[in-house]
């Protein structure tokens, strides 16, 4: 009889060079019981010394090698088209990335019985009646929005065990990614620029870390369906930018209110919006840190 102590999970990650992915990288290959694969559409892998396919999901054959080729327990996809304002002019783009790389995933971890692991997101809904439930009816404003629906719902079609995890706004130390809202409104601050932000937006950001142990506890407990996986806090991002301000000891002066309609900006944006995790934290036992916990952590990991 084989030892049970000898098997190890097999989990793929999709979308690894990105800032979730990367995350999830760093935890994943620290443990024991875990063979990893990471792909991304890149050449290479941004994190060192882990086993790593490129991959482009939109073509069905790649993704066929991809995962047919490592055969894994679990999928977990974290690549998307994220540009909320291109999306509305490269939709095609949109559309081939967050709807057909997601059946192409979908199909071929049914064909496998691989759990199936999909980040989405709050712009599936308006952002009239905000914070949501995972029971909420969907109604995108959006381009954006209406791609991630879409790739929901091919999911739920194609019969794959699946667990679709919504967040909104994340945050959080990446080592390769451009700078995340609260790096950005640091650095910004730093140099004495003034910045401008809207009022009329409000959420619960997301600590990525936050949501890597949520993936994690989907891994150990398989719990299949919708899960909303936020931050503890929810505010506008003016608000989460004074607290920014007020935990790095910056000057709160150079941050400016304005309203979104003011940005004049391509998509329309979801403003009561944010997401209600209490059913994670009742089935999952998901437990996010507040705003000062998580700034702490990034301070002391980025020596910001």
């Amino acid at each position: 009889m084989i030892s049970t102590d000898l098997i190890k999970k097999r989990i793929l990650i999709i979308g690894s060079n990105g800032m979730l992915g990367q995350r999830l990288v760093e935890f994943f290959s620290s443990l024991t019981d875990v063979e990893l694969m990471c792909s991304s559409n890149e050449d290479a892998s941004l994190t060192p010394n882990v086993q790593y396919s490129q991959v482009d999901i939109t073509k069905k054959n790649d993704v066929k090698e991809l995962i047919l080729g490592f055969f894994p327990d679990f999928v977990i996809n974290t690549a998307a088209y994220t540009n909320v304002d291109k999306a509305e002019t490269e939709r095609e783009i949109a559309w081939k990335v967050n709807v057909v790389g997601v059946e192409n995933i979908a199909l071929y971890s049914w064909t496998i019985d691989a759990h199936l692991i999909h980040i989405s997101t709050d712009y599936i809904f308006d952002g009239k009646n905000g914070p949501y439930s995972e029971n909420d009816k969907p109604n995108p404003i959006g381009y954006y929005g209406r791609s991630k629906l879409a790739s929901e719902n091919s999911i739920r079609s194609s019969g794959v065990r699946f667990t679709i995890l919504r967040t909104n706004v994340l945050y959080g130390p990446a080592k390769y990614s451009r700078p995340d809202f609260v790096k950005w409104v640091i650095s910004s601050l730093r140099d004495k620029k003034e910045i401008r932000i809207v009022t009329d937006q409000i959420n619960n950001p997301t600590y990525i870390d936050d949501l890597v142990s949520g993936i994690q506890k989907i891994c150990e407990t398989k719990k299949e369906g919708v899960y909303n996986l936020g931050g503890q806090e929810l505010l506008s991002r003016f608000d989460f930018t004074l607290r920014i301000a007020k935990f790095f000891e910056l000057d709160a002066q150079l941050v400016r209110p304005i309203l979104t309609q003011e940005l004049n900006q391509p998509a329309t944006r979801p403003l009561n919006s944010g997401i209600i995790n209490l059913k994670a934290e009742t089935e999952l036992n998901y437990k996010p840190r507040s705003i000062e916990e998580s700034l702490a952590q990034m301070k002391a990991e980025l020596n910001l």
